[in-house]
């Protein structure tokens, strides 16, 4: 009876757009400033995902600038043209997220990707994503219209329906763009004063407290607000200021050196001792909070899979209607597509994952994207449990190939290839549901927002190949500068299973600390983030995540201007995270093109860093306290 309810509901639903009106959808235009966000939301999200675990949601920002630029500066009035920008700039952002989460692995193998081969992997798990996902369209978006209420999307939509503010909010993006590049610039480019601040405790040995002044991070914390960046600013002062003073205190009187650290623990500083064994504990945790997120998702997960597969078999879904708003690309063309990036992938030297990698992702992609599709329009992209069904996948995929003597090096690699198409394809796929329920709502023509999301992981997936190449040759995937912290993770799963000489007392103390997390009502995986990345990283988080407070504390008595003055703050925040990491990749191709950077900072002192970081926050606040524009942005976690 309610299944019907909806199937009515549904029915009468009338979008922005009727589709008995058309207008200019998937243009030239669109097609252009599409591709351009695309790439630039795909190497920001690269660069902040490998820097501190996590993305930044592109399709409020996207929608945004795309008003600003469609309808500020071509004078356009079509509301689907802006929803066809969104669309694709979604998909360099999910692209960069699979990728990097797996992928940087490979580089810390010393195993290093063609920058073909990265986009090839890349590239099939993208299209898979989209292609797996059409059929499920009409089933989770139309059907379950008054159930699934996706709620990125839905505020996309209102966004481009309230497209008359798209002008000023898109000088908010543009305004923080400028401001994040400007400070990332200075200081990492010409190296005009440092960007890290440190200072020990008074008779704490091996204490140590910093923070990265980089406004990215400050735009992160703001964004994620401040219950999930305290508890992320816990597990560094977990790691920095417990578990570092206590390893240098007992560890004192050694004068042996104790595995897996290669100097004797006396002679390490807090860096040292960080490096030689924190590490391992929080990629423990780490990798114990993406399973414990998965395992609390299985009753979601098992339900959505149920409704989904349900739905697929009712005849009424089978009925073809030639109205616009409910055309999409032929499920003929979508199975050949599927077919053969399935036989391409058993076969290609790129992959070299062999039939049994290719019936593995077949199954795996298939049940994970039906689920992250679905689970994304109840809970949003930012609950959506990636990480987990990625780590899921690793586990059984690294035992089948064991079992089947596909061990070694070769083994781990293609372990990891399959887990990587796998993680890209879901991402692109909780994307791509989000964007066309966007459609859905403003009247798009979802067979145009298909094809536009393929030419957005096409452009994206050519381009990650040359990001990755860059950031690895310029900082080092793995390294203090960009860590990795999924993909570490990802390399301990496999490294584990396959090999088993991993440091595994200082894992399972990971591990440990990750289940006492979850007893105490906290979110494990947050704090393991924290534990396993430097403390300089959760301390800038932590300010945005004080300003959001402060904000919503100042402005708790008027819902409306709460949300306004939320919302305004976001699209700064995303333009300073934007326009940081951007800059960030563009000193690194610098560096690969041996163009002369400035090797040592010329203002040496903290305070300076810490003014202009200072200044960035104020900033922050009051734009954030002195707008009412409505606009709005989300976190993901993977």
């Amino acid at each position: 009876m309610k299944t019907q309810e909806h199937k009515e509901a549904a029915d009468s639903f009338v979008p922005y757009i009727p589709a008995s009106k058309s207008l200019p959808e998937l243009t030239l235009l669109s097609i252009i400033l599409g591709v351009i966000l695309a790439v630039v939301f795909a190497a920001a999200n690269a660069y902040l995902g490998l820097k501190i675990g996590l993305t930044v949601s592109a399709s409020i920002p996207a929608a945004v600038i795309s008003l600003g630029v469609l309808r500020g500066i071509f004078k356009r009035k079509s509301i689907l043209e802006n929803n066809i920008v969104q669309t694709m700039t979604t998909a360099g952002e999910a692209v960069a997220a699979g990728a990097i989460f797996t992928i940087p692995a490979l580089y810390m193998w010393h195993e290093i990707p063609s920058m073909g081969t990265v986009s090839f992997i890349v590239l099939v798990g993208g299209f898979l994503g989209v292609a797996m996902m059409i059929p499920l369209r009409r089933l989770l978006i139309v059907n379950e219209h008054e159930t699934l209420p996706y709620p990125e999307g839905t505020a996309c939509a209102e966004v481009l329906i309230s497209g008359e503010t798209g002008g000023k909010s898109a000088k908010m993006v543009v305004f923080g763009f400028l401001a994040g590049g400007l400070v990332k610039a200075l200081g990492d480019g010409f190296k005009l004063f440092k960007t890290e601040i440190e200072t020990g405790i008074y008779k704490f040995k091996n204490s140590l407290i910093g923070m990265d002044t980089y406004p990215a991070l400050l735009g992160v914390g703001y964004i994620i607000g401040p219950r999930i960046s305290g508890q992320m600013l816990a597990g560094g002062i977990l790691a920095w200021l417990v578990l570092i003073p206590m390893i240098g205190f007992f560890g004192a009187g050694e004068t042996s050196v104790l595995p897996p650290g290669t100097i004797p623990i006396p002679r390490l500083d807090p860096w040292g001792i960080w490096e030689g064994y924190i590490r391992y504990i929080g990629a423990g945790a780490v990798a114990a909070g993406g399973i414990i997120t998965l395992v609390k998702s299985l009753p979601m997960l098992y339900s959505s899979l149920a409704a989904t597969l349900s739905g697929l078999r009712k005849k009424d879904y089978a009925k073809v209607t030639l109205e616009r708003t409910n055309i999409d690309i032929p499920g003929f063309w979508v199975t050949v597509m599927i077919a053969l990036l399935i036989v391409i992938i058993a076969f290609s030297p790129l992959t070299d994952v062999g039939i049994v990698g290719a019936i593995a992702i077949t199954i795996f992609g298939f049940l994970f994207v039906t689920v992250a599709s679905r689970i994304v329009g109840l809970v949003g992209s930012s609950s959506s449990p990636v990480s987990g069904m990625t780590i899921a996948t690793l586990l059984i995929v690294t035992i089948i190939f064991k079992q089947t003597g596909f061990t070694g090096m070769n083994g781990m690699i293609a372990a990891l290839t399959v887990g990587a198409i796998v993680c890209v394809a879901l991402a692109v796929a909780g994307d791509i549901s989000q964007d066309l329920k966007t459609g859905y709502l403003v009247g798009g023509t979802p067979w145009k927002q298909q094809v536009a999301m393929m030419i957005g992981v096409l452009v994206s997936g050519l381009v990650i190949g040359f990001i990755l190449s860059v950031l690895n040759e310029s900082y080092g995937l793995g390294s203090e500068a960009l860590p990795a912290p999924k993909a570490v993770l990802m390399k301990l799963i496999v490294e584990g299973i396959m090999s088993g000489n991993l440091p595994w007392d200082l894992i399972y103390i990971g591990v440990a600390s990750a289940v006492a997390f979850e007893f105490l009502g906290l979110n494990s995986l947050t704090i393991a983030v924290g534990i396993y990345l430097p403390i300089h990283v959760s301390t800038p988080i932590m300010v945005g995540g004080i300003v959001r407070w402060f904000i919503e504390w100042r402005s708790r008595k008027n819902e409306f201007l709460l949300k306004s003055r939320l919302e305004t703050g976001v699209l700064l925040a995303s333009g300073l995270i934007a326009g940081e990491s951007l800059i960030g990749v563009i000193i690194a191709i610098l560096i690969w093109m041996n163009v002369p950077i400035p090797g040592k900072v010329l203002i040496e002192n903290n305070w300076l860093p810490l003014i202009i970081f200072m200044l960035v926050v104020i900033m922050l606040t009051w734009m954030s306290m002195g707008r009412k524009d409505r606009s709005v942005v989300t976190k993901r976690e993977v």
